[in-house]
């Protein structure tokens, strides 16, 4: 997750309800420890075993989490898994030891699974077989509320009164073994999930706003794996500077040679090759090695095997025919970006600007962001394709956009007004 878990409190978990009394506001905070202890990392199938019968017999919610070595290794793949039940305890398990762990998403796939930004972690724990069928977005569950900080520390501070200090979110959760204080960490990930889970949705009750969580939560539950992004080399870090086709073909040749030998290696990308250097290369388009070398990014502690790697991809790209060249932009799907569409159609700039007002006043009555009341693509293509300005035909087009019936129910009054606004 995000943030810490290391805590102070004690091990109770109880509210604190509002400010302290004056005779210990300054006392000191007792760091939290888990509170069965740190649970021994599981790397083989028996002790696996154990653990699923444990959780299949426990009872309540489930809380999950999973640690990543992003900025460290290629892909999001998971490092650690941590899961905590009534009856069962906290589980600390290795996947890399243990990669298959359909058996356990078996095992609790009927129960309510408590995550922190559950769309961070869902993909990783996907791919080792753990599929919820319902959630609880502890994260996603704050915003709803009106919460103005969502991280796990701040909400825990804000819902259950606890200060959370930094722990090790960014470190290398490849490492092995992994040190104690970052199991300990991971532990505390968990420890305090249902907790917060209650409190939040008791707060989401009375504000009227459960069954729209609910719906944002099955929606997430529900999602589709998504597709490989198309020509994922367009967004290198700087492309905007890069204005001529041979220039965009060195960038994606740069960026495919990059992306083989980082996985070929397994180490983040970017520790291969940083973006800058590869836009660089493009801009100047340098003629050998020697250039190439001099160029920010490939000169400093680059052996000439490397460099000669990476001219070959510049090499390469200098020599396609011209009709093998990419295109300067991706085809465009959905509205010409907002910028463009004062001169494009200034009557569909108007209404995206009543809209967006209404939207906003509305999300800030709701006390939400404006992009979870709504996202902000639906209401450009609402804008830029309106459907009649009435309630049936506006709600018809926000339910094809994939809004979720609270926010259809929510969001049309105040887009038929604006798109009539226009008339």
């Amino acid at each position: 997750m995000t943030d810490a878990q290391e805590t102070a409190a004690d091990s109770s978990l109880r509210t604190t309800g509002g400010a302290p009394p004056d005779d210990v506001e300054s006392a000191p905070i007792p760091l939290l420890e888990p509170r069965d202890g740190i649970p021994p990392v599981i790397v083989d199938d028996a002790s696996l075993a154990e653990v699923i019968a444990a959780f299949a017999a426990g009872s309540g919610p489930v809380a999950v989490d999973a640690e990543r070595a992003s900025g460290y290794r290629y892909g999001q793949r998971a490092y650690l898994v941590q899961l905590r039940r009534e009856g069962a305890g906290t589980a600390l398990i290795d996947p890399v030891a243990c990669p298959d762990l359909s058996g356990l998403g078996e095992a609790i796939s009927g129960v309510e699974w408590v995550l922190h930004a559950a769309t961070q972690d869902l993909p990783c724990l996907r791919e080792i077989g753990m599929v919820p069928t319902r959630l609880f977005d502890t994260e996603l569950a704050g915003r709803l509320a009106g919460f103005p900080r969502v991280g796990l520390g701040a909400m825990v501070e804000s819902v259950l009164g606890f200060v959370l200090e930094k722990g090790h979110s960014a470190v290398d959760w490849s490492t092995r073994p992994l040190p104690e204080p970052w199991l300990r960490y991971a532990a505390l990930d968990v420890e305090l999930l249902v907790d917060l889970r209650d409190a939040l949705e008791k707060e989401l009750d009375r504000q009227g706003k459960l069954e729209w969580a609910q719906q944002e939560f099955d929606a997430i539950a529900q999602a589709e794996p998504a597709p490989p992004r198309k020509d994922p080399w367009r967004r290198t870090s700087g492309m905007h500077k890069v204005r001529r086709r041979r220039q965009m073909a060195v960038v994606r040749e740069l960026w495919e040679t990059r992306d083989r030998v980082a996985q070929r290696r397994d180490i983040s990308p970017g520790k291969v090759l940083g973006d800058a250097a590869i836009v660089e290369a493009a801009l100047s388009l340098p003629a050998n090695v020697h250039a190439l070398a001099a160029l920010n990014g490939f000169g400093h502690r680059m052996g000439r095997r490397q460099l000669e790697q990476w001219q070959a991809a510049v090499d390469r790209a200098k020599a396609l025919p011209d009709a093998e060249l990419p295109q300067p932009g991706q085809p465009v799907t959905g509205p010409p970006p907002p910028r463009a569409w004062a001169d494009k159609d200034p009557a569909a700039a108007a209404r995206l600007s009543a809209a967006r007002a209404a939207v906003s006043a509305l999300a800030e009555q709701l006390n939400m962001p404006q992009e979870n009341l709504i996202t902000p693509d639906t209401v450009r293509r609402v804008c830029w394709e309106p459907p009649s300005p009435d309630s049936e035909s506006v709600a018809a087009a926000l339910a094809g956009y994939g809004a979720r019936p609270w926010q259809v129910e929510q969001v049309t009054p105040v887009l038929v007004a604006a798109l009539r606004a226009e008339d």
